[in-house]
C-alpha cells in the first residue's frame, strides 16, 4: 500500500496527481463568510494535534446508492458516464479510467492514489471523502471493470521453413547415387545394401537421440557421443552387407553407403545442412544429366564415392569444431535410454523397404515427405502451447489438443497424397504408412518412445511376415498392420498428449 506505483506521465510532463492546481470546480459550492472566523483553519489531525472523531468536509460523500451515481448494488456499471462539471469524482474517474479499470479491488485504487500524492486534506477538501479508501471505494463502483488481455508470447516452436525443406531434399537426394551406380551390383548386390541401410538406420536413430540429448548439454558432449557411436555403426553395417552381399563390389557399395549415413547424420544433428548439401552436389548434378546423357561407368561409380568423401571429410571439421568448444559438467544418459528410438528405425526402415519392394516410387514419395513431416512436428507444438493458453479445463485442452492432432495428421497425409497421381502410387498401403510413421514420431518427440517402437514393430512385423503365411497380398499385409499400428498410435497420442502436463 505504501510503495510507489509506476503509471505513465501525461502529456504535459506532469506525472500523476501531484503538483496539479486546484480546479475551480473544486471550490466549495457557498460563498465564504467574511471575517477572520471565516478563513479555513488546518484540521487538528493535520498539524499534529490528535485526530478528531469528525474531519471537517466541504461537501457530503455521494451516496455509492444515489439516484444519478451510476453504481448498482451487488454490481458494476456497465460502462463509464461523462464527467459532470460539478462533481470532481468522476473528473478524477474519467482521469484515471485506464488504471482503475484494471482493477479487482478498492485497495487498488487506493494504491494509485496514494502513489500520486494524494492527501488526506485534499481529499476532504476537493472531493469530499473522509479518507482515501472513501474515494477509492467510489472511484471503483464508478469505473467499470476492463482487463485487457496481455499480448501473445512469440511462439517457441515456430517451424523454419527453409530448413524443414531443405531437410526433406536431404533425405531424398541421396537415391541419386544409385541412378548413377546402377548395375556395379551383382543379383544379390540389394539384398547386402538393403540389410546394411536397416542397420544403419537402426543405429543412427539410437545414436542421433543420444546426441541429441547431450546437445542440450552442450555442444562437445554431443560432439563427443557422435564420435564414440558413428565408427562401430559403420562397421556393424558394413559387416552385415558383406554377410548377406558376400565379397565385391555390392560390399565395397555397402561400406561406403553405412559411411555417408553415418557423417550425414552427424551433420544433420549438429546442424550443417548446408554442408550436406554441398557435399550431395556431385550426385546431384550427375543425377540430373542422365536423361540426356550416360555417364561411363567409372563416372557413375566415382561420383558417389566424391559425395562420401565430401560428406564424411565435412562430418570431421563439424566435429572437430565441437570438440573445441568448452566441456560441460554432467553424466550421459544410460545407453537403454536410447534404445526404443533405435528399434523405431529398424522398424521403419523395415515397413519403408517392403513398400519399396512393391513400389519403389512409393518410397520415394515417403522419402520426399519428411520435410512437411518435420515442420508438422514443430507445428503441433506451436498449437498445442496455444491451446493451453485458450483452454481453462481439461476438457477443453484435450479437444483442442485432439484438434490439432487432426489438423497436423490431415496436413501430412495430404502430402503424401499429392505426390499419389504423380507417380501412380496405391494409396491406401503409403497413406496408412505416412500416419503411423508421423505419429510415432510425435509421439518420440515427447518422450513415448517404447509404445511407439512396439507398434511400429508390430506393423513391420505383419507387412512381412503375413504374406509368407497365408495367401494374402503384400500391399493389402501393409495396409492392415500400418492402419492398425496408425489407429493404436493415434490413441495414444491423443491420451498421453490431451493432457497439460506432457506440454510442461
Amino acid at each position: 500500500m505504501s510503495g510507489p506505483m509506476a503509471l505513465p506521465p501525461r502529456e504535459d510532463g506532469v506525472d500523476g496527481l501531484a503538483g496539479r492546481r486546484r480546479p475551480s470546480w473544486a471550490l466549495p459550492d457557498r460563498a465564504p463568510e467574511s471575517g477572520p472566523a471565516s478563513r479555513r483553519r488546518r484540521p487538528s489531525w493535520a498539524r499534529g494535534d490528535p485526530e478528531p472523531t469528525a474531519a471537517p468536509r466541504t461537501r457530503p460523500a455521494p451516496c455509492p446508492h444515489a439516484p444519478g451515481c451510476g453504481a448498482r448494488p451487488g454490481g458494476h456499471r456497465p460502462g463509464l458516464r461523462a464527467a459532470r462539471a460539478d462533481d470532481p469524482v468522476d473528473a478524477l474517474a474519467a482521469e484515471l479510467a485506464e488504471d482503475i479499470g484494471a482493477a479487482v479491488h478498492p485497495y487498488e485504487v487506493a494504491a494509485v492514489l496514494e502513489s500520486q500524492g494524494m492527501t488526506g486534506e485534499r481529499i476532504q477538501e476537493e472531493y469530499g471523502h473522509r479518507d482515501l479508501f472513501s474515494l477509492a471505494d467510489a472511484l471503483y463502483r464508478r469505473v467499470p471493470r476492463s482487463h485487457p488481455q496481455p499480448p501473445l508470447p512469440p511462439d517457441p516452436w515456430r517451424p523454419d521453413h527453409a530448413k524443414c525443406a531443405l531437410r526433406g531434399l536431404l533425405f531424398a537426394l541421396p537415391g541419386a547415387a544409385y541412378l548413377l551406380a546402377s548395375g556395379a551390383w551383382g543379383e544379390t548386390g540389394p539384398h547386402g545394401l538393403i540389410a546394411a541401410a536397416l542397420v544403419s538406420w537402426a543405429w543412427s536413430q539410437a545414436l542421433s537421440h543420444r546426441a541429441y540429448v547431450r546437445l542440450v548439454t552442450g555442444r562437445h558432449e554431443a560432439a563427443r557421443a557422435l564420435l564414440r557411436g558413428a565408427p562401430p555403426g559403420v562397421g556393424c553395417a558394413a559387416l552385415t552387407g558383406l554377410a548377406v552381399a558376400g565379397p565385391g563390389s555390392a560390399a565395397a557399395f555397402a561400406a561406403g553407403q553405412s559411411c555417408y549415413l553415418a557423417a550425414a547424420g552427424v551433420l544433420l544433428v549438429l546442424g550443417h545442412e548446408r554442408r550436406l548439401a554441398v557435399a550431395l552436389l556431385p550426385v546431384v548434378a550427375g543425377a540430373a544429366a542422365l536423361p540426356w546423357w550416360d555417364p561411363p561407368a567409372p563416372l557413375g561409380i566415382g561420383l558417389p564415392v566424391l559425395t562420401v568423401l565430401l560428406t564424411t571429410g565435412a562430418a570431421g571439421l563439424a566435429l572437430r569444431a565441437a570438440l573445441a568448444t568448452a566441456p560441460a559438467a554432467g553424466a550421459p544418459p544410460h545407453l537403454v535410454r536410447s534404445l526404443p528410438y533405435g528399434l523405431f528405425g529398424l522398424a521403419a526402415g523395415t515397413l519403408a523397404t517392403a513398400a519399396g519392394l512393391q513400389d519403389p516410387y512409393a518410397v520415394i514419395v515417403l522419402t520426399l515427405s519428411m520435410g512437411p513431416a518435420e515442420w508438422l512436428l514443430y507445428r503441433f507444438r506451436g498449437l498445442a502451447m496455444a491451446a493451453l493458453r485458450a483452454s481453462t479445463t481439461p476438457l477443453g485442452f484435450r479437444l483442442r489438443a485432439a484438434r490439432a492432432l487432426g489438423l497436423c495428421v490431415a496436413a501430412y497425409l495430404a502430402s503424401l497424397a499429392v505426390g499419389i497421381p504423380l507417380t501412380g502410387t496405391s494409396p491406401g498401403p503409403l497413406l496408412a504408412l505416412g500416419a503411423a510413421l508421423w505419429t510415432a514420431l510425435l509421439l518420440q518427440a515427447f518422450g513415448v518412445a517404447w509404445a511407439s517402437a512396439a507398434l511400429c514393430l508390430g506393423a513391420a512385423a505383419v507387412a512381412t511376415a503375413l504374406p509368407r503365411l497365408s495367401d494374402l497380398p503384400a500391399s493389402t499385409a501393409q495396409l492392415v498392420g500400418c492402419t492398425a499400428a496408425a489407429l493404436a498410435l493415434l490413441g495414444a497420442a491423443v491420451r498421453h498428449l490431451g493432457s497439460p502436463t506432457a506440454h510442461s
